[in-house]
């Protein structure tokens, strides 16, 4: 039996509050009361938890060849005039300039994308979906709009233009990479940027922008913890992760006085089978069957990790501009990604529609209080720390994931072919380009979110 629960997703707030206004009126002939409530709405969350593998992560060795050309764009499938006459009912005015900008909807945007991957070639082949054939494009001609004001699209150029001599930097797992490559292929619309680096899974990656001096890091590092990982590039285990708790990894902390902004994040990797160590002992694990440990469970040690990585920054002597990125949900339907999970839906939900996982509940949960613990500490010491709140505006986009086209043509010899999907991604370019939009605003506004 499923139970639900109702959490409110503002992130000053975890929990659904009542607002009642009591209008009391007075007349000669009678006296009486009269009452209205209003109750503010918000998004249902299941709490049906199924402990799986995440996602595999992706990645390519070779680049990805463009379908259409810059003169030729894909055809468009915007969304029709009915759906945008019933959105523009639903926005309200510009009333607030500081309004929250994580409670909005998504709304028709007859705009095209501000690229295609015939004018950018960093786009990794799994997110390449133009290129992979899928055949529908309406999942291009929307935006996010916050309810209460409006978010100004990313600018590149004035972008570019304030971040001479500066460096980014983005840390964490796959979900990360795939934000990085959406913002170096808009940023490459206004200048060419030139990779400078790779490991040698390129997984990790820096471009540099010569004409703004301007530098662009991905780092992965899916635990931001020290871990022995015995997993190859398909996702195949050898053996179970060994999660060290009290240690962070020294591939991205050794690299954060490099960068003036830092945008960092966990994710689904914290769900996969691990032996917790601490203080050299073995502690307990999380889904270790057989092991004779103790269950701790994956929200233990993910609290451990955020803890210790907000620690780190808020107390080091570098002041960087630090955004926590909160977790991405998945879309897969009727299965996971392993056992026939897929993702077919063409337009976004509305509020209401969806329910999200009790697992991806929890995450953000840890996420915003470790948050509010560490904003008002790094206040104290000068450090910039900024909640980048995208779980409900990614919840809302189960239209926006490669899917089955996560491989070239994958129905060109068979219609009816079973490939794996990918659901947990998102298509470039797609709805993570407006994640960038937050970025510039939030930057613009300076002060917490």
């Amino acid at each position: 039996m499923v139970k639900e629960m109702r959490i409110d997703l503002n992130p000053s707030s975890l929990h659904k509050r009542h607002h009642v206004f009591v209008k009391l009126a007075v007349s000669s002939m009678l006296l009486g009361l009269a009452f209205r409530l209003f109750v503010c709405d918000s998004i249902k969350f299941s709490s049906s938890v199924v402990e799986t593998p995440p996602l595999l992560e992706t990645n390519t060795l070779t680049k990805s060849l463009p379908l259409f050309s810059s003169s030729s764009p894909p055809p468009v499938q915007a969304p029709s005039s009915g759906d945008l006459l019933a959105n523009e009912s639903q926005t309200l005015p510009n009333v607030a300039a500081e309004c929250d900008l994580f409670t909005g909807d998504w709304v028709p945007d007859p705009s095209a994308p501000a690229y295609t991957n015939a004018s950018c070639h960093a786009i990794e082949d799994h997110q390449n979906c133009m290129r992979n054939g899928r055949p529908d494009s309406g999942y291009l001609y929307w935006r996010w709009n916050p309810r209460d004001c409006e978010l100004p699209r990313f600018d590149p150029e004035k972008f570019l233009d304030s971040m001479k001599n500066k460096s980014w930097g983005f840390i964490g797992d796959s979900i990360s990479r795939n934000h990085v490559q959406s913002l170096l292929c808009t940023l490459s619309q206004v200048e060419q940027a030139v990779e400078v680096y790779h490991d040698e899974e390129y997984r990790s990656k820096r471009w540099h922008f010569p004409s703004h001096n301007f530098t662009l890091s991905v780092v992965w590092n899916p635990f931001l913890l020290k871990a022995n990982i015995f997993e190859d590039m398909n996702g195949v285990s050898s053996s179970e992760i060994q999660l060290h708790l009290n240690k962070l990894d020294q591939t991205w902390t050794e690299q954060y006085k490099n960068f003036d902004y830092v945008v960092i994040a966990g994710g689904k990797w914290f769900l996969k089978t691990a032996i917790y160590h601490e203080n050299y002992t073995v502690s307990g694990c999380h889904y270790c069957p057989g092991k004779n440990l103790t269950e701790l469970g994956f929200n233990y040690a993910y609290r451990k990790a955020l803890k210790s990585v907000l620690n780190f920054m808020t107390n080091s002597s570098h002041k960087a501009f630090v955004f926590l990125r909160t977790t991405t949900p998945d879309h897969f339907e009727n299965g996971e990604w392993f056992s026939g999970g897929t993702c077919n839906r063409t337009i976004p939900f509305k509020e209401g529609e969806v329910d999200i996982k009790d697992v991806d509940a929890l995450m953000r949960d840890i996420e915003l209080e470790e948050f509010e613990k560490a904003a008002s500490v790094g206040a104290e010491n000068g450090v910039i720390l900024k909640l980048l709140d995208t779980t409900r505006m990614s919840l809302l986009r189960p239209d926006g994931h490669p899917g089955p086209h996560r491989q070239f043509q994958p129905f060109a010899k068979d219609k009816n072919a079973k490939v794996q999907n990918d659901c947990l991604h998102w298509c470039l370019p797609g709805p993570i380009d407006s994640w960038n939009d937050l970025l510039m605003e939030m930057i613009n506004r300076g002060t917490h979110q």
